[in-house]
């Protein structure tokens, strides 16, 4: 990854090992998904395989291990914070990219824990401490994971 440290390339191979049975889950979806149009595409920056044009779902990206299956052309789009969209805050736009980035970093470290553990924490919503986190890192580069700033 650019501008990233060179001790950090060999814990994203072991991140990346960690979480390869999600990432599995997201590559037979992105494969089913090239079925209904979507192509992939390699993003070193995310470090994740990104499906576009993935043909389901009410709009966004869900991220899956090393792999985002998003309904649209272009990762880098602006969006909302889960709590703007809720009403519990007024927040500038975040980058979709960098959201999804957090996600796969936060996976890295749970592997294949992390998704019991996201649903424990409540799935897709304002008040999870992972997407709290994803979109805290989105606004400034920093503080990926729940609880550091």
């Amino acid at each position: 990854m650019p501008g990233r440290p060179a001790w950090l390339r060999p814990l994203q191979v072991l991140g990346a090992l960690w979480t390869s049975p999600n990432t599995l889950i997201g590559l037979v979806g992105g494969g089913v998904g090239m079925l209904g149009g979507s192509r992939p595409h390699w993003s070193a920056r995310d470090c994740a395989l990104v499906f576009h044009h993935w043909p389901w779902g009410p709009g966004g990206a869900i991220t899956l291990g090393n792999v985002i299956l998003h309904t649209g052309g272009d990762l880098g789009i602006s969006c909302r914070t889960y709590a703007h969209r809720a009403g519990h805050a007024v927040e500038p736009w975040i980058r979709l990219d960098d959201h999804e980035r957090a996600h796969v970093y936060q996976y890295f470290v749970l592997g294949p824990l992390y998704l019991p553990v996201y649903l424990l924490c409540g799935g897709v919503s304002a008040r999870n401490p992972f997407e709290i986190a994803a979109d805290h890192y989105a606004h400034h580069g920093r503080g990926w994971w729940p609880g550091f700033r």
